[in-house]
């Protein structure tokens, strides 16, 4: 059997923790530098690597919950008793592990190549978690790179082109939730901060320096409020496609901050180069 060594999604929550909180937790701890957080963190890594779905992707549940049988029961309305893998959770847990040093590995390599097949034709990736291929896009790309796929790359680079060719004219980025039902609002919606952020994280670790990043960028400055915080009407946050969706109200916050932090930072290392 796996030993634990995961994270839960809620609090009081100490029997079923969940592979993409557990790989937040992980890229947390890891820039914590506390001299007691390396064991926490093998723990995590070992229960990561062993979540691995058959098909190289991870679910934020299980491994290889997929059998459809339990949806026809007459008692169940919707898909969301089995946990298939998804692109959102499998980037994350890549981008955990790669920069844990496990890129190489066999787990990490399958998960790669899942991300790749799970790519849309129009170069995005579906969001299951977050709303919705602004999410899935953003969680991707950050993580292919620092799996080792190269910037210049088709992939990284159909994915840069959508979200250039999704953003908003006042610089932002947005999705409504109509895009899980209706694919004419794919890519398409208010911006909002979270949104935004998502789409430039993908974009500054494809090593773009571009006047799309620079809009994100100002869109992002432009509206901060006077407190630090940011304004976030519509939801972004997904708990069943089409059934419902969560207003998570640090979104908001934690993906701008790290969005901006991570231009700052870029943009110094091209100053010091």
């Amino acid at each position: 059997s796996l030993p634990p060594g995961g994270w839960a999604f809620e609090f009081d929550n100490d029997v079923y923790p969940d592979t993409d909180d557990t790989a937040e937790a992980v890229l947390a701890l890891r820039r914590s530098g506390l001299p007691d957080a390396a064991e926490p963190i093998g723990r995590a890594v070992r229960w990561l690597a062993g979540m691995a779905s058959r098909d190289g992707g991870f679910g934020a549940f299980d491994a290889d919950n997929t059998r459809e049988l339990c949806t026809r029961l007459p008692f169940c309305d919707f898909g969301a008793v089995i946990d298939p893998p998804s692109a959102d959770v499998t980037a994350h847990v890549v981008e955990a592990l790669a920069k844990e040093g496990h890129a190489r590995t066999a787990v990490v390599k399958r998960a790669v190549v899942w991300l790749l097949k799970a790519q849309e034709a129009d170069g995005s990736w579906f969001g299951r978690w977050g709303a919705n291929h602004v999410y899935g896009t953003g969680s991707a790309v950050p993580a292919l790179i620092a799996a080792g796929v190269r910037p210049g790359k088709p992939a990284i680079r159909r994915a840069v082109a959508w979200l250039e060719e999704h953003q908003n004219d006042d610089g932002g980025w947005g999705e409504d939730l109509r895009s899980y039902d209706d694919p004419a609002w794919i890519g398409r919606g208010a911006s909002t901060p979270s949104q935004t952020a998502w789409a430039l994280l993908a974009l500054l670790a494809a090593g773009e320096r571009s006047a799309a990043v620079d809009g994100g960028v100002r869109w992002l400055v432009d509206h901060q409020r006077p407190d630090g915080n940011w304004d976030e009407e519509h939801f972004t946050g997904t708990g069943f496609p089409g059934d419902f969706y969560i207003n998570y109200h640090l979104y908001r916050l934690v993906f701008p901050i790290s969005a901006l932090g991570r231009y700052v930072a870029a943009s110094n290392e091209v100053r010091e180069s």
